[in-house]
């Protein structure tokens, strides 16, 4: 529930479950149970359902915002957050239906209302995929 104080993302497209080893203004780990029932896999692609690239990377992002809003405190509770970039996005393995994502973020500097982060997302310790990516959060 304090996920969805913080961000305004809502099923199907709020992409991560719970938040984990949370060090404000720094890093944080959001978790994400990949579903077989989830509506992307009816066609990405029924017969070998994989979760799609840009997802993770926008699991990666809800991640950094739930981060940014608890950083910054109730007055930034359901802002929107603005991509700005993506870079080196890598996709090393694909993700299923059974997989657990550890997506770990950490910020790599912010200033007034921007924020870039470095983003990894792993299954079983292995990493699946990365990113860096910056964001804005708008009032």
């Amino acid at each position: 529930m304090r996920i969805m104080e913080a961000i305004p993302h809502r099923y199907p497209f709020l992409l991560i479950d719970r938040m984990v080893d949370i060090v404000r203004g720094q890093s944080a780990v959001g978790i994400k149970n990949v579903s077989v029932n989830e509506p992307h896999f009816q066609g990405h692609f029924p017969a070998r359902p994989v979760m799609p690239g840009v997802l993770i990377i926008e699991a990666m992002a809800q991640t950094a915002a739930t981060l940014v809003v608890l950083t910054l405190g109730e007055a930034f509770e359901g802002k929107l957050v603005y991509f700005m970039t993506i870079d080196g996005a890598k996709f090393r393995r694909p993700v299923g239906p059974g997989d657990q994502l550890r997506i770990s973020v950490e910020k790599e500097r912010s200033r007034a209302n921007v924020w870039k982060f470095k983003g990894v997302a792993r299954v079983d310790g292995v990493s699946v995929a990365e990113a860096t990516f910056s964001a804005m959060i708008m009032g």
